[in-house]
């Protein structure tokens, strides 16, 4: 019976430390232990259709699923697409510059990891469409993604819990709002180093329970962070980010908070002067407490894997090189990243992406290998001492609870 024990005891010790495995080393914040498809069947997007077998909307049609990318360039969707829950969409291993899914909106389900993927919207989808939407669920998280052309908001994210942005790109919403995101009612959300950028407002609307952390908003219009002024109570933690004015900014670096806004603060920078330089004065309590927030003393949120919080001036450096699909940048972001360097004097908030540029091409190139089809190229398998002929090696663990396939899309970005 002692044996029995221990070994029940040593079973759910393992358990316990796999729930909180990161969802890949560098993932944080709330949504940062999500697993996504791990150990599940691995899907090969082979071609940049809108239906049909190995298209992307085909892919995501199913839960738990690691989903890989043969093929790179722009795919085109004429409806929304509705994801299923447990996936995992690994965006790094596209093959030259990488995916881009434009035209029409994608909608997210619990447990999933989203990596180094575009989406973009456009004016011919509906009036109220977003173009990401995370409503209603649990656990994900979004690394290095880009998000642009809403036309209502670029992103909404709704009545969800532990879910983690960082590293992303959202900018350029279009009309008829032309605004960033609304958060509404979400609880436990982390927000790190992601760009907010050109949208006349809602950098977010933080109508949330949020951690606001080492994020970038140039050039906004109305408004830069918004709180959620509502006569619900909202708690958030806004901490060393830098906020700087653009070509069509307004002084309202901070708006719409209200008393039943809980706002601690610290750390943040805001740069109002349109110079062409990094040099912003510290937010100060009147910042807020003019917007009418309640402040507190103390941050209110303590996500159980941290950010590595740096300040304000060092995250506007790691914003210009990381945020959006940053792995090879396309025409898009690069323009949009250009905009942010000039540090006041670029910069413009479009009301179509015909008028911001529409897209720009993708450079292409073969995939790499993969005999057995297990989503790992046969070149790594070797690297890997793996079996290029033995599909199910993909899914085997190792001692930190990653899978083989896992290993491989880490050590993919470190090349």
């Amino acid at each position: 019976m002692e044996i029995k024990a221990v070994v029940i005891t040593a079973v759910l010790l393992c358990t316990k430390a796999w729930a909180q495995l990161p969802a890949f080393p560098g993932a944080s914040g709330f949504g940062a232990a999500a697993s996504g498809g791990r150990g599940g069947e691995v899907y090969h997007v082979t071609n940049l259709q809108d239906s049909g077998y190995g298209t992307f909307r085909d892919a995501v049609s199913k839960p738990d699923r690691t989903i890989v990318f043969d093929t790179c360039g722009i795919i085109t969707i004429n409806d929304k697409i509705k994801a299923s829950p447990r996936l995992t969409i690994a965006g790094q291993t596209a093959p030259g510059d990488g995916i881009v899914i434009y035209g029409n909106g994608v909608s997210f389900a619990s447990n999933t990891i989203v990596r180094y993927l575009r989406f973009r919207g456009s004016s011919s989808m509906p009036r109220g469409a977003c173009t990401v939407v995370a409503d209603d669920l649990e656990d994900i998280i979004f690394d290095h993604v880009s998000i642009q052309w809403g036309r209502w908001d670029n992103l909404h994210l709704k009545n969800s819990s532990r879910v983690t942005f960082q590293h992303c790109l959202i900018g350029e919403s279009i009309d008829p709002q032309r605004f960033g995101a609304l958060f509404e009612g979400p609880t436990n959300v982390t927000v790190h180093h992601c760009l907010w950028i050109d949208n006349q407002s809602r950098n977010p609307k933080a109508k949330a329970g949020i951690e606001y952390i080492n994020n970038v908003v140039y050039n906004w219009g109305v408004n830069g962070l918004v709180g959620g002024h509502s006569a619900e109570n909202h708690y958030q933690d806004v901490i060393n980010n830098y906020f700087i004015a653009g070509p069509q900014s307004t002084d309202k670096f901070i708006g719409m908070f209200s008393g039943t806004d809980h706002v601690y603060h610290t750390g943040n920078f805001a740069d109002l002067n349109k110079n062409g330089k990094l040099d912003g004065r510290l937010v100060i309590d009147t910042d807020f407490v003019s917007a009418t927030a309640t402040l507190l003393p103390q941050p209110t949120h303590k996500a159980p894997i941290k950010v590595k919080v740096q300040d304000a001036s060092s995250a506007y450096t790691e914003v210009c090189k990381q945020a959006g699909a940053s792995l090879r940048r396309d025409g898009v972001d690069t323009r949009i990243i250009s905009y942010l360097k000039s540090l006041g004097t670029t910069g413009e908030i479009f009301r179509t992406d015909s008028a911001a540029g529409g897209l720009v091409p993708l450079k292409t190139a073969a995939a790499l290998a993969d005999t057995d089809k297990d989503g790992i190229p046969d070149k790594w398998e070797r690297v890997m001492k793996l079996n290029e002929k033995d599909p199910t090696d993909a899914n085997k663990k190792n001692a930190e609870g990653y899978t083989n396939i896992e290993r491989y899309f880490n050590e993919l970005l470190l090349n």
